[in-house]
């Protein structure tokens, strides 16, 4: 079994080969009629075309849902894009921010920082920043954020809740996140659980949803809500390189749910205790 460091360079290696290529190919050796790799990354991806500030160029089709669009985000608000890629939900963020807000990309694989980057400059952006960083150790100081938005990162990474408590050191008082993840109900075989490609592709690296939910609880959010809750379908083509024909059927059968979600919730805003002489009265 590998170790979080081993499944941490593993995606860190996969998405560094995904950030040289285009969407296309990306898509092509994914999921769907013959031919299909072992890759999954876009079976899970939604159609980003209808909205505002979307540009092809930045889209990998590495999602799994539309966080920006649910991310109730303002004019001038700062906001951070956790595992930005080549800044697709960075730059639809900032068109809502507008130029009197920023926007803050983190992910910890270099090449794709650098292709964030070219992307900005050929748009001539100048309030969209992107940082390399672990998104368990965000480069970012505490209470800056009004809003978080993430589409299909946390499942990569191993330690969830250390991402949650980042999340809310670095939400302001009264912030939000809307988190696009994948998710189960079920337990997912065991081949598939421990199998390097499916873990890259957000699939083995899930947790189930409930459990999901508690951490964000735990963690001290309020209003928790989702936002959106789709379910996921791994072709037989797919799900042929790890298991056979019988234990597909067993597996079709088990009534187990690969979900992606949109999930919303608030970090409370805390009333501070009253200290000065009559102050209470």
């Amino acid at each position: 079994m590998q170790t979080q460091e081993q499944a941490k360079e593993l995606v860190r290696q996969k998405y560094a080969e995904i950030a040289l290529q285009d969407k296309e190919i990306n898509a092509a050796s994914c999921c769907g009629a013959g031919g299909c790799s072992t890759e999954v990354y876009n079976i899970m991806a939604d159609d980003y075309n209808a909205l505002e500030g979307y540009n092809p160029d930045a889209d990998l089709g590495l999602g799994c849902g539309l966080p920006t669009q649910f991310a109730k985000i303002k004019k001038g608000d700062v906001v951070i894009d956790l595992g930005s890629g080549a800044g697709n939900d960075a730059f639809i963020a900032r068109h809502e921010t507008g130029e009197t807000g920023k926007v803050i990309g983190i992910d910890f694989t270099p090449a794709m920082i650098d292709r964030a980057r070219q992307n900005a400059e050929v748009r001539g952006v100048h309030n969209v920043e992107f940082r390399q960083g672990d998104i368990e150790h965000m480069p970012v100081t505490a209470n800056v954020a009004d809003v978080i938005v993430s589409n299909c990162v946390l499942n990569l990474v191993p330690n969830k809740d250390g991402v949650f408590k980042e999340i809310y050191r670095v939400l302001k008082p009264g912030g939000h996140f809307s988190i696009s993840d994948i998710v189960l109900e079920g337990e997912l075989p065991k081949q598939i659980r421990e199998a390097a490609e499916m873990y890259a592709g957000c699939v083995s690296g899930a947790i189930q949803k409930q459990v999901y939910l508690e951490l964000i609880e735990a963690n001290g959010f309020t209003n928790i809500t989702i936002q959106k809750d789709k379910a996921i379908f791994i072709p037989d083509d797919i799900l042929s390189n790890y298991l056979s024909a019988e234990e597909i059927a067993a597996f079709r059968q088990s009534g187990t749910g690969i979900r992606s979600i949109t999930v919303y919730a608030e970090k409370p805003v805390v009333k501070e205790a009253c200290c000065a002489p009559g102050c209470c009265n």
